[in-house]
């Protein structure tokens, strides 16, 4: 295992991208070649599936090779083309990555869209001004409907799972039978998109992050030396596909160094997480603190079945408790490391597996190789050691920052050549990271990021509704829950009946995993003399 600091002394941008591209950075490139077309000689496993009743199924890369020509074909017959964009509201299962896979193969871009998501999520992202703009929606019969209330709708393909087919949809069984399984790849260059995904909202609209062919150098790091992914892993990552997390670390990622993923469709339980280990052989796991957190809870003799059987655990999007360090060491017989990242950077601060380093709990690690960063007071002057600010990357000096600005933006994205996370940290004297809070109002629960925004954006949609403001109320299970201060319009009364009838409208509207769990209804929200809604007042409150 190579030293940490040596590692990156001694890193050089085009030698890694030798190293993992097997080509120059020069070089035309393609994600599907990247990430299937160089392992689809053997038959080397890609995927390790696990539906909610236990049925199971692995698919290898040839297999992949041969479905994604199929799909890419069809999109070709649509007249999709390289620069597009296809998004994709599918759930975790193997058809997802003929989608994603296909699309790269002919240059297009990926979109892709939680399954969660209701029909104003989707609007935002696809059809509105700042959306992607996609010229097709690929769906489950399961989702479809979701999709109903989204004005002026991209063409659909209906992947039906048995259901009765639309008239007006697309039949993505059918439509995959009549294509060749021959599609040679649109090549690329380094900068040319190959994703673009949204932000969860943190103010105002969500924000698109075009994800450009460079950034597979990246995710490279991030699963080399922070997770020490190996070929012979069983690798799991708890992140939905419908997320950076997920898109990065459970599709993208592990496919270009050659590996197997797996994918479970089922609902989280712990029973069903142990099953999935057992069964399946995971070996490595990625999954946010709250999934351990219940683990802990069921107790030791609930996990006991996995116990020993992980050789690299990682855990972020919410910060790690070090209880549960404590609690994994003895029950899982393994320590969980901490990382850190974003959607505009991959992640990039790690307690890395795959570098020699001490591992320190209740931090976020050190700094990948390749990456350069500082501790910034408002003024953008960097703060003392052991004091807090805001976490800046110097993209001068960050040969795998990968991130150009946001899509369509309107304002800028940086600020000289920092680029700003909005998270607050600290550092000590090891340069070791420790996360302090958010200088913003987004919601972490339960590994999941909430923009504040888009759940008041519903729930004033409701007649009802005069005022809204959202905030995350601290919860020992989830991190945080979504708590709603409402004010009423006229004579409407403030019932349980009316609470949870504006819970269901944003499940229904938004996402399942955004809803107001606590809604309080208010005579008026607290505001400074402009009228800003003040938060911390309500974060108080709550």
């Amino acid at each position: 295992m190579r030293d940490y600091h040596e590692a990156c002394r001694s890193f050089s941008i085009e030698d890694f991208a030798r190293e993992v591209l097997g080509a120059s950075l020069d070089s035309e490139l393609n994600a599907y070649v990247l990430c299937c077309a160089r392992w689809a000689d053997s038959d080397r496993v890609a995927l390790r599936w696990m539906g909610g009743d236990g049925q199971k199924r692995d698919v290898t890369y040839r297999e992949f090779d041969a479905a994604s020509a199929r799909f890419a074909n069809l999109l070709k017959a649509r007249g999709i083309k390289a620069g597009d964009v296809v998004a994709g509201m599918l759930p975790r299962i193997p058809e997802i990555l003929v989608a994603v896979l296909g699309t790269w193969r002919i240059g297009a871009v990926y979109q892709p869209l939680f399954t969660a998501f209701g029909a104003a999520a989707v609007q935002s992202r696809v059809v509105d001004p700042g959306g992607s703009g996609a010229k097709l929606i690929v769906v489950d019969a399961a989702n479809r409907s979701k999709l109903d209330e989204v004005p002026d709708c991209p063409p659909v393909l209906t992947w039906r799972r048995g259901a009765a087919a639309r008239a007006t949809d697309g039949d993505f069984e059918a439509e995959m039978a009549v294509q060749s399984a021959d599609c040679p790849p649109v090549m690329r260059r380094r900068d040319d998109p190959f994703v673009i995904l949204f932000t969860s909202g943190t103010t105002g609209k969500p924000k698109g992050i075009a994800y450009p062919l460079f950034a597979f150098l990246q995710f490279a790091m991030y699963m080399r030396a922070g997770l020490d992914l190996q070929e012979s892993d069983i690798y799991w990552c708890f992140a939905d596909p419908g997320w950076a997390l997920g898109m990065i670390g459970t599709l993208t990622a592990p496919l270009l160094l050659g590996c197997t993923t797996v994918m479970y469709e089922g609902p989280f339980s712990v029973e069903s997480t142990v099953n999935v280990v057992k069964e399946l052989g995971v070996t490595s796991m990625v999954a946010a603190p709250t999934v351990f957190r219940m683990m802990r809870v069921a107790g030791a003799e609930a996990v006991a079945p996995m116990r020993g059987a992980l050789r690299a655990i990682a855990s972020g999007g919410e910060p790690l408790n070090p209880e549960l360090n404590r609690w994994a060491a003895d029950a899982l017989a393994a320590p969980i490391h901490e990382i850190y990242g974003q959607s505009e950077m991959g992640v990039n601060f790690m307690n890395h597996h795959g570098l020699r380093h001490e591992a320190r709990v209740g931090s976020v690690g050190l700094v990948s190789p390749g990456m350069s960063y500082a501790i910034l007071d408002d003024a953008l002057n960097p703060v003392p050691q052991g004091q807090t600010g805001v976490l800046a990357i110097d993209r001068s000096a960050s040969p795998l920052f990968f991130f150009t600005g946001y899509w369509k933006a309107q304002t800028p994205s940086f600020q000289g050549k920092w680029y700003l996370t909005g998270d607050v940290m600290k550092q000590d004297e090891d340069g070791y990271l420790y996360f302090n809070g958010r200088n913003d109002d987004i919601i972490t629960s339960a590994g999941y990021r909430i923009g504040p925004s888009d759940v008041e954006n519903i729930l004033i949609e409701h007649e009802s509704v005069a005022e809204a403001a959202v905030v995350g109320k601290p919860d020992p299970e989830r991190t945080e829950i979504v708590k709603a201060f409402v004010v009423l319009r006229g004579d409407y009364e403030a019932t349980e009946a009316l609470a949870d009838e504006l819970r269901q409208l944003v499940r229904r509207r938004l996402s399942t995993h955004a809803y107001p769990r606590e809604i309080s209804f208010e005579t008026e929200l607290p505001k400074n003399p402009a009228g800003k809604v003040l938060r911390y007042v309500l974060r108080q409150r709550a």
